[in-house]
């Protein structure tokens, strides 16, 4: 299951005691918000895309959603997200437990700005009923991102 790769993932930092999960699940922002007793914006979520270059994700905060002219002139491409079976395939995790820890190689990792304004988010961890919390340092640190990208407008 993919919540044992990133659980061993966040043993090799010691941290994997931090991982939470819950008797419901948390496969939405709004689910994942209801469980943590955080607001949705808190959530960082896991959006996955078709590139060129291969499928990328992009974590953003969960009160968010992707600008399509923004995202095009960053990735010089049209915003295809990938079906939940190339998820599970491409990235490593099924949907509803989407992160940035102990995905498929390959695939490239990017930082939504509207993270940057909550001190702490929780991604999940590979099951649809987990999440753990990291500061933005902590972020940046364990999902190995490429780059700190605009892709997203308010709801």
């Amino acid at each position: 299951m993919a919540i044992d790769k990133v659980k061993e993932y966040f043993k090799t930092f010691g941290i994997d005691d931090r991982i939470k999960e819950f008797d419901v699940s948390s496969a939405t922002v709004q689910l994942a918000a209801q469980a943590l007793g955080c607001e949705p914006g808190r959530i960082a979520k896991s959006l996955s895309f078709k590139t060129d270059s291969g499928p990328i994700l992009i974590i953003a905060a969960g009160d968010v959603k992707i600008d399509n002219a923004k995202y095009k002139q960053q990735f010089h491409t049209k915003a295809k997200m990938l079906t939940p079976n190339e998820v599970t395939e491409l990235i490593g995790h099924p949907v509803g437990g989407v992160c940035p820890f102990a995905i498929n190689n390959g695939v490239c990792v990017y930082l939504d700005i509207s993270l940057k304004k909550y001190a702490s988010v929780f991604p999940a961890c590979g099951s649809s009923n987990s999440a753990i919390e990291l500061t933005i340092t902590e972020l940046e640190k364990y999902s190995c991102f490429s780059a700190w990208i605009d892709v997203c407008k308010n709801i």
